[in-house]
């Protein structure tokens, strides 16, 4: 047997530190290579720890809750002893340089599992690697889950956390359990069927938290997933929940006087960042009233069209077009500012605020400005997905160059945004709703909303603003001035 000390690696371009939110193994577990085994929150994103090696478990270094520093050791592994021809890795050796070791070893891809079923592996490809990846953006080849069921065959699918952190360290008897109640290689496809034998739920941690927020028992929700999952349309369905964001009950008040939140994570690095662009940059807010009622009109149009089935047609989508459009009439709103120049970028990589039950983030959609309609409302679709469900990558949420922030959803007629760092203007988006308007001298009911932008008075002058913002408004009055 050999030791080895797991580090924390960085997953990220200049990550320093990650706290530990997870672990998904306890000491004793027999861990698999490429087994997901610990899940982590860097400054912007939940992130998923895969391992390097296969072994067993004898410690965890780290306590959940705890932020440790890039090549803090956070786990002990005792590897098997190596056979004839193998390598074993160094006990001081990173994941990136041990990974390979495993997929040379002749006996790797035969690794008996425990008679409970602790674990299921596969062997990894060339392709594979053992580095960190993101939550839901494993590597090309099959994924391995950690629910306890005997092989079957399928596909190549996303890591799916199918018991809670909770069931860790008792995972074996909960396995055995599941085991001898349900039928061989058996998946479940209807709720009575998992109340029946005992056999977990199949979601992802995301999923998890939604439904816990949602008071929705995921024991009892259908899944529609294509290996048995519960997915997050099923959780809001069985919630008849529009959003995770909205208010589900009043709670009592709270024993304690008072709560206190550690700064860190997300919520520092969004801190940090809107100080600086508060502070930074001279911001000037300027709004306009627009009559909607012709895009509400074209969103149906578009929703009856089977170019768009499937998509999620909403207001934001014509709200980015004619952003992207402005833009191509009004550069400068599109630029960088530096101490030395400004720098015009004549690409637009669209930063979309979500409001994720984690905290505000911005990933941007690159190079908008060439895509279609039709591709720009799937992007916009993905993008949303993956942040709500925790999975935005680093790279994502890099390289904007002017963003939106859709503050109607909640209701909000308008609203003063803060500059996203590094950018010289952000648009808002209030909500669209039937007031009374004067058409053609007469007082009808008309779709409304109010839009507001906020620029870096370093780089945009009035009349600039004024007319981008006044751009805007005139797609979001008449949508067919996108066809010129």
């Amino acid at each position: 047997m050999s030791e080895i000390r797991f580090p924390l690696p960085d997953v990220g371009e200049g990550l320093t530190e990650a706290e530990i939110v997870q672990w998904r193994v306890a000491p004793g577990d027999r861990i698999a290579l490429d087994q997901v085994f610990v899940e982590i929150e860097t400054a912007k994103s939940l992130v998923e720890l895969p391992s390097a090696f296969e072994g067993v478990v004898s410690e965890l270094l780290v306590d959940e809750g705890n932020t440790v520093n890039v090549g803090t050791p956070i786990l002990v592994i005792q590897t098997d002893a190596p056979g004839p021809g193998s390598a074993s890795p160094a006990p001081g050796a990173t994941p990136a340089e041990s990974a390979p070791a495993p997929s040379t070893a002749p006996a790797a891809p035969a690794v008996p599992a425990p008679p409970s079923g602790t674990v299921a592996s596969h062997a990894p490809t060339a392709s594979e690697g053992g580095g960190a990846v993101l939550v839901g953006h494993g590597s090309s080849g099959p994924a391995p889950t950690r629910r306890k069921r005997h092989p079957s065959p399928g596909g190549a699918h996303e890591n799916f956390a199918t018991v809670p952190a909770t069931a860790a360290p008792t995972a074996p008897p909960a396995s055995a359990a599941a085991a001898a109640a349900g039928t061989p290689a058996a998946r479940p496809s209807a709720p009575a069927a998992r109340l029946d034998t005992g056999v977990p739920v199949i979601a992802k941690p995301p999923i998890r938290k939604l439904a816990k927020d949602l008071g929705v028992d995921l024991s009892r929700v259908v899944p529609t997933g294509p290996i048995g999952d519960i997915t997050r349309d099923d959780v809001i369905r069985d919630a008849s929940q529009v959003s995770v964001f909205r208010n589900i009950q009043t709670p009592e008040w709270p024993e304690g006087r008072e709560d206190r939140i550690p700064v860190k994570g997300v919520r520092k690095a969004i801190a940090n960042a809107m100080v600086h662009s508060a502070f930074t940059a001279p911001h000037v807010s300027v709004f306009v009233d627009v009559d909607a009622t012709r895009t509400m009109e074209y969103l149906k149009r578009l929703k009856a069209s089977p170019d768009y089935a499937g998509l999620r047609i909403s207001p934001l989508l014509i709200m980015a077009k004619a952003m992207i459009w402005a833009v191509r009439r009004n550069p400068s709103v599109n630029a960088q500012w530096t101490d030395e120049e400004i720098v015009v970028k004549h690409y637009v990589n669209l930063g979309v605020a979500a409001a994720t039950p984690r905290g505000l983030i911005v990933p941007n959609i690159k190079e908008a400005q060439a895509m279609t309609m039709v591709e720009l409302a799937a992007s916009l679709e993905q993008l949303t997905l993956t942040a709500r469900e925790g999975k935005t990558q680093p790279a994502e949420m890099q390289g904007g160059t002017i963003t939106i922030t859709n503050i109607g959803v909640f209701g909000m007629d308008t609203g003063t945004p803060i500059l996203n760092p590094g950018e010289v203007a952000i648009v808002a988006l209030g909500t669209i709703k039937q007031k009374p308007w004067v058409v053609d001298g007469e007082v009808r009911p008309r779709f409304v909303t109010t839009i507001g932008a906020s620029f870096d008075h370093r780089v945009v002058d009035g009349d600039v603003a004024s007319r981008f913002l006044a751009d805007v408004a005139s797609i979001i009055e008449e949508p067919a001035l996108l066809l010129e």
